[in-house]
């Protein structure tokens, strides 16, 4: 163990007992953290990411969780051997940990002041004007503003990139040696995880801690670790510096890691998908883990487990790096087949139509319930959504985006505005009357799991709403038409039988689009539909939208913050902000030559495995209220060219191109 390592793991084995047998999670891995740098651990979701990090503080959940074998040695103890007693002073003190979901990981009935104070090592001894100063300070390290304003508020008051550095100020309170970040910017927009990534490099400098960065997004590893260790099924396959990783990766599974990831490079072929699952932790594993998905197997990776091959930093566990192992001359080659390329959509009328669409909420206060005020979270915004085209709308979480999708589907009842679908205004409808139109508009939520019942059959699910509509003929009829639905979605037929909680994230995504199709829409809201997921779920789901939009001529509004995803799948973008459309047009005309501050904020955010250097935009804060917009244009408080007059004015409507406008003072006063 070198002077400079500060942790080490050796054999570590982390098992869990099962009705189905023994799952072994952690099998086997060898890691090392040396001082002042940043370790990323990358892989699916079910490959052991997580469970190493919980193995690290003994947090396995009981009884079925149990470290089987191995030893981590912080500083040179073991912690393995330590008595419960003595490592909780190691948690928290030593090794500190960032949670998923810090929604779910923030107590909801405690301030975020008296949950960091819990924190503190020193809580005892502190008075409470003490402990209070101390909180206020670790809120406006964090780049909390208003920080003693901030420690009396809840974890609902805040936003999601605001209660993630709650959990950071939480992990940091007592300085520790090692902190574990375990997807830490999950889910967020890009810009609030360039300001998640920026702060947790300025604090690794300022305290020299080491960082164990668990994540899937490779452009986050890209920009962050010094270090990477790619994790499948339990063990460790490939450890590289950053460097010759991202130049060369080595393991087949590595490669296809980088193969699935989305882009506009790859807008005229179908993304590379990792055929199969990984396998079950319960079963056996005398053989290559990965040989039933990889394109490089051949006999004797069915046979033998790999050795781990190379020395230092640099290592693999595969047959074909392996010196004492002879591999055949030819080996499987890529099977990524080519598809259509995006096409403009043709001319004509547009399948829908938006035209001002408000959808304003009252604010009611007093005894009485009189309504103050409104919070505006769509404001205005208009749109059209051509037949075979996919429409993507971009922006931060409390922009107004989800709020549009339910506008447009009737979900929500606009404020005001005009919805017209194939030429019939919506908004005025009954609900009696909106009901055999639904069926031709459907929308996928963000969480499948959420929005599946849980109770239900996966069957039952999908063929609820051709019943309700009355499509499909008998039960027997529509049966079947549900069988041939999974099928097409990629799921097999005997998933008519299962629950949801029986599948993966990807596979449920799977069914929600399944029910989607079962009434036979033309047009799909897809809600942030790959937020979340692993990027080879996530080429399986792109994909499949891709080809049924091919083959049925489905139109998509597709709600992300993903700009790959927008660059790979889209024909137009729409970005938005405060509830306001600030620049639409072809995607390669935002995406190469954004005119709105906002719009090259957002892309100068986006995490790249490109070695490129690029300028970044910070943006400061988060964004306003919806209920209290600033006056004139809504972005000045945070746009680096603000000027005089967007202080006072909101921009009008400027075009670039007859397809390409925006909304900013900086190219004239619009129409």
């Amino acid at each position: 163990m070198s002077a400079d390592t500060l942790l080490k793991v050796e054999n570590l084995r982390a098992y869990f007992d099962t009705p189905e047998g023994t799952a072994r999670a952690v099998d086997g891995i060898d890691l090392d953290i040396r001082r002042g740098e940043t370790l990323a651990l990358v892989g699916e979701s079910g490959c052991g990411k997580s469970v190493s990090a919980l193995s690290l503080l003994r947090l396995l959940p009981q009884p079925a969780g149990r470290i089987a074998g191995g030893k981590i040695l912080l500083a040179g103890q073991d912690l393995l051997r330590l008595p419960e007693r003595d490592m909780r002073t190691v948690r928290g003190k030593r090794i500190a940990m960032i949670f998923q979901e810090p929604q779910t990981s923030l107590n909801p009935v405690l301030t975020v002041g008296e949950q960091i104070r819990e924190s503190l090592p020193e809580k005892r001894t502190l008075s409470r004007a003490q402990a209070r100063a101390q909180t206020v300070e670790l809120l406006r390290a964090v780049g909390i503003a208003d920080p003693a304003r901030r420690v009396d508020e809840y974890p609902h008051q805040l936003s999601g990139g605001m209660k993630q550095r709650v959990m950071i100020a939480m992990a940091l309170a007592a300085k520790p040696d090692i902190l574990v970040a375990d997807e830490p910017t999950t889910a967020l927009d890009v810009t609030i995880q360039a300001q998640i990534l920026d702060l947790l490099k300025d604090l690794q400098k300022q305290t020299g801690m080491a960082i164990l960065l668990i994540t899937h997004d490779l452009g986050v590893v890209a920009g962050m670790a010094d270090r990477v260790a790619v994790m499948y099924a339990g063990q460790i396959v490939e450890q590289a510096p950053r460097a010759a990783f991202f130049t060369a990766p080595k393991h087949p599974y590595s490669q296809k890691l980088f193969r699935s990831l989305p882009s506009r490079l790859k807008r005229g072929a179908a993304l590379e998908i990792i055929q199969g699952s990984v396998p079950r932790l319960t079963e056996p594993m005398r053989a290559c883990r990965f040989a039933d998905r990889c394109d490089h197997a051949w006999p004797l990776c069915r046979e033998r487990e790999p050795r781990w091959s190379g020395a230092g930093e640099t290592g693999v566990r595969c047959h074909l790096y392996d010196p004492q192992v002879s591999a055949p001359a030819t080996v499987i080659t890529s099977t990524t087949a080519p598809v259509s390329a995006p096409a403009a959509p043709e001319a004509g009328a547009a399948l829908l139509q938006v035209r001002d669409l408000k959808v304003h909420f009252p604010i009611y206060r007093g005894v009485f319930r009189h309504a103050v005020g409104h919070v505006k979270a769509v404001d205005g915004i208009s749109l059209d959504i051509p037949r075979g085209s996919t429409l993507a709308l971009v922006g931060e979480s409390g922009c107004g985006k989800t709020t549009v999708g339910k506008g447009i589907l009737q979900l929500l009842r606009p404020t005001s505005g005009s919805v017209v679908y194939e030429g019939q205004e919506l908004t005025a409808l009954s609900a009696r009357a909106l009901r055999p139109l639904r069926r031709q508009f459907q929308v996928i939520f963000q969480d499948p799991y959420g929005s599946l019942d849980p109770r239900m059959l996966v069957g039952e699910m999908i063929e609820e709403g051709m019943r309700v509509q009355g499509l499909g003929g008998d039960r027997a009829a529509r049966m079947t038409k549900v069988a041939q639905l999974l099928e097409h979605v990629g799921l097999p037929r005997d998933a008519v039988g299962r629950y949801p909680h029986e599948f993966s994230g990807g596979q449920r995504a799977r069914i929600s689009i399944a029910r989607a199709l079962a009434v036979e829409p033309r047009l799909i809201v897809c809600d942030e539909p790959t937020s979340a997921l692993d990027v080879s779920v996530q080429a399986q789901i792109l994909n499949l939208l891709k080809r049924l939009q091919d083959e049925l001529g489905l139109s998509y509004l597709f709600i992300t913050h993903n700009l790959s995803v927008v660059e790979y799948l889209a024909h137009e973008v729409a970005v938005m902000y405060l509830g306001r459309i600030v620049e639409h047009g072809r995607v390669e005309e935002v995406l190469d030559a954004p005119r709105h501050p906002y719009t090259e904020a957002l892309l100068s955010a986006v995490p790249s495995i490109e070695p490129a250097a690029r300028r970044i935009i910070r943006l400061p804060g988060d964004i306003p209220s919806p209920a209290n917009p600033p006056r004139g244009c809504h972005f000045h408080p945070r746009c680096p060219r603000a000027m005089d007059v967007c202080r006072e004015v909101y921009p009008g409507e400027t075009t670039a191109s007859p397809t390409h406008r925006m909304r900013c003072h900086l190219y004239g006063n619009g129409k």
